[in-house]
């Protein structure tokens, strides 16, 4: 039987498999490939994907649209910025050349398994941080939203925290006829007169994915939204 027989009479499964198998040796071809072009390239690619993923998923989270999937996004994004180069810059070569010069067994065998290694610890922090994130990686989109009245109101939320408690202030209260504080579905604030400033409690704050957090609405005299914040606990100066 000719290899060409051979293909038309193997079974879809065994076919698909062959397919992956070869995919997965270009994948790693690709992945040690350790000329100074291809550094580059996987890093800077690494790079910008990582920064897309993470503001990218900042800003939709930053809309409301709490889906845990995106939590976990942002923070695959966040840390790629980082372990992607490091990865094709320092690692991937380390191991390449652990694997050529290694003496020592516990060294060689760490160096055949560097690869498989390495993504198993980037994969525990991604985990990590999309369950807890923190500070450093909490992008504080501000979204405006649609205004008939054509007013740009686009004051600065300032919040500080001390024992417990947050405190907040708008720098310019013009066109606001009433500022709502919520967290998760509940409203814990409601302020109508100037200089609409309030004072909530951590305790009072619900958490997603870990992270407590609320949300600062700016409304009109229809009680329409003219704008919206988002702010994370952990992101809050101290006072």
């Amino acid at each position: 039987m000719t290899h060409s027989d051979a293909d038309a009479t193997a079974s879809p499964l065994s076919f698909v498999r062959r397919v992956l198998v070869q995919a997965w040796r270009d994948l790693l071809s690709v992945y040690y490939a350790n000329t100074p072009i291809w550094r580059l390239f996987k890093s800077a690619g690494l790079l910008f994907f990582g920064f897309f993923c993470w503001s990218a998923s900042s800003l939709v989270l930053s809309y409301g649209i709490e889906w845990t999937i995106l939590e976990f996004v942002r923070a695959y994004g966040f840390v790629l910025i980082l372990w992607g180069p490091l990865t094709h810059a320092v690692i991937v070569p380390l191991v390449i050349r652990l694997r050529r010069t290694a003496e020592r067994p516990i060294v060689r065998t760490i160096a055949r398994n560097g690869s498989k290694i390495n993504i198993s610890i980037f994969l525990t922090i991604v985990l990590i941080l999309g369950t807890a994130p923190i500070s450093p990686m909490v992008l504080d989109f501000q979204s405006p939203l649609g205004n008939d009245s054509g007013t740009d109101v686009n004051p600065d939320l300032v919040c500080s925290k001390s024992s417990g408690e947050i405190d907040c202030h708008l720098s310019d209260s013009t066109g606001i006829d009433s500022v709502v504080v919520t967290s998760g579905d509940r409203e814990i604030e409601r302020v109508e007169e100037t200089p609409y400033e309030f004072t909530i409690r951590e305790a009072d704050l619900e958490e997603t994915v870990g992270q407590a957090e609320f949300v600062v609405e700016l409304r009109d005299e229809d009680g329409e939204t003219l704008r919206r914040y988002r702010r994370y606990v952990s992101s809050v100066p101290e006072a």
